[in-house]
């Protein structure tokens, strides 16, 4: 029997393979047939999700009857992962296009199971080279909170990273300049509607910024009542000023390489 996985929520809208025996899955769009079973489904899901995540990460599955090694080999023979390195010896995997492509393909008609909730987002190649050592560390602070949700009777609905948190937040400023013409491209939100848009989103903003965490994860707690928890991967890195935002913040930090750090102030 599997344990309790928390990948599978990155498969709760998507049509593919569970079982331990490879099926064929069809990618109508670009007309092409792929070999997954349930760890490459919750794999290639769980990748999208997070954009990059570090190998080492997704070969100490959480599961004992995976074989994630194989499977990730699997996925990049079908084309639908790369890996690259993030440092000496250590490689991080991402999703190519076709990769994300077999996802969106692979969704579901919304139903009554999903009551209204937002998508999950799914995200392909790198984004910010530079930043390898940081961003394949989210999925990693991801996991250790999810089991301190869990452990509380909480269950993740699904993940939104800073990337989605921040292209609703451009919406926003930029919402007055579309369709015109005569713009010139610059928000003219004033101060009140940015600290009502931050409110509305329970973010902070200070400092003349609305702070948006590395990844939110929304959930639902013992009884049932929507939650969310925003989560800040810190690193060695993260000195004066930046540390003390994060703080300042109240995101969940979680030391890079280490273990939960602490809460910030904020009240919520």
């Amino acid at each position: 029997d599997r344990l309790d996985d928390p990948r599978d929520v990155f498969l709760r809208e998507l049509d593919l393979p569970r079982g331990a025996e490879r099926e064929l899955v069809r990618d109508p769009e670009r007309d092409r047939t792929y070999e997954l079973n349930g760890t490459d489904s919750r794999l290639l899901a769980t990748v999208g999700a997070f954009r990059v995540v570090s190998q080492r990460d997704l070969e100490s599955e959480p599961n004992p009857t995976d074989d994630a090694r194989k499977s990730l080999a699997h996925l990049e023979g079908q084309g639908l992962t790369r890996s690259a390195l993030r440092g000496p010896g250590e490689r991080v995997v991402f999703l190519t296009g076709r990769g994300r492509d077999l996802l969106e393909a692979s969704r579901r008609e919304r139903d009554h199971e999903h009551r209204g909730d937002a998508r999950q987002e799914f995200y392909a190649g790198l984004r910010k080279p530079r930043e390898l050592s940081h961003d394949s560390q989210v999925y990693r602070a991801f996991l250790r909170a999810e089991a301190r949700l869990r452990s509380q009777g909480g269950r993740v609905r699904r993940v939104a990273l800073d990337f989605e948190l921040k292209r609703e937040y451009q919406r926003f400023r930029q919402r007055r300049n579309r369709g015109r013409k005569d713009s010139d491209g610059r928000p003219d939100n004033d101060v009140r509607e940015i600290q009502a848009w931050a409110r509305e989103h329970d973010l902070p903003c200070f400092d003349g910024h609305v702070h948006v965490p590395d990844v939110r994860i929304e959930y639902e707690d013992r009884d049932h009542y929507r939650q969310h928890e925003d989560v800040e991967v810190t690193t060695e890195h993260y000195r004066g000023a930046h540390a003390a935002v994060s703080v300042q913040s109240g995101f969940t930090c979680y030391r890079g390489g280490g273990g939960l750090s602490g809460r910030g102030s904020r009240g919520r």
